[in-house]
């Protein structure tokens, strides 16, 4: 599993993924990267903190997006997606470029948005880079809790009726603490 974007969504995801999987976390800036490698949390939140310097965690970082994504089963996308008051509208940009060079790069991989989109967005991308690989699955997680929230989430939510997007949800109940979600 590969997650890009290594802000509190990216990361609280790679560490609940990590705990029973092999995950690669990817991040355009090498101080994140490099914080991540020595368990150091880049960003603040606690629980983070302290599972990554106490358990035991299959997890990676790097800046190297085409080396990661090679043989990757799952990408997640939790890039930002800042939202222009002028323009009122989130600036998908980054969102679609990792998309664009991870079905590139690894044209069979189910990628994962985890990031804020307008309603739609999954659709016209799909459309647009002639893939059907592309799905989402809502965060519901608070900026300084983002692990807290998804080891005890209220609902796991994904976009699609599909075999990998089961597996998908399974594998985040997986590394949540509440059973039954």
């Amino acid at each position: 599993i590969v997650v890009v974007g290594l802000g509190y969504v990216g990361l609280s995801n790679a560490v609940l993924l990590a705990q029973h999987n092999e995950v690669i976390g990817v991040d355009i800036s090498e101080a994140r990267v490099d914080a991540l490698n020595a368990r150091q949390s880049p960003i603040v939140d606690t629980e983070l903190s302290e599972y990554l310097a106490k358990k035991d965690l299959n997890l990676f970082a790097s800046t190297d997006l085409e080396t990661s994504v090679r043989g990757a089963n799952y990408v997640i996308v939790s890039t930002p997606t800042n939202y222009d008051e002028q323009t009122n509208c989130f600036d998908t940009s980054s969102v679609e470029e990792v998309i664009s060079q991870v079905t590139e790069y690894e044209p069979g991989v189910c990628v994962v948005v985890k990031s804020t989109i307008p309603v739609g967005f999954i659709d016209d991308v799909r459309d647009r880079l002639r893939t059907d690989r592309v799905i989402f699955s809502p965060e519901f997680l608070r900026e300084g809790k983002a692990l807290h929230d998804n080891l005890y989430p209220s609902r796991i939510i994904v976009g699609e009726k599909s075999k990998r997007a089961e597996v998908f949800a399974g594998l985040l109940a997986q590394g949540s603490i509440k059973k039954g979600v």
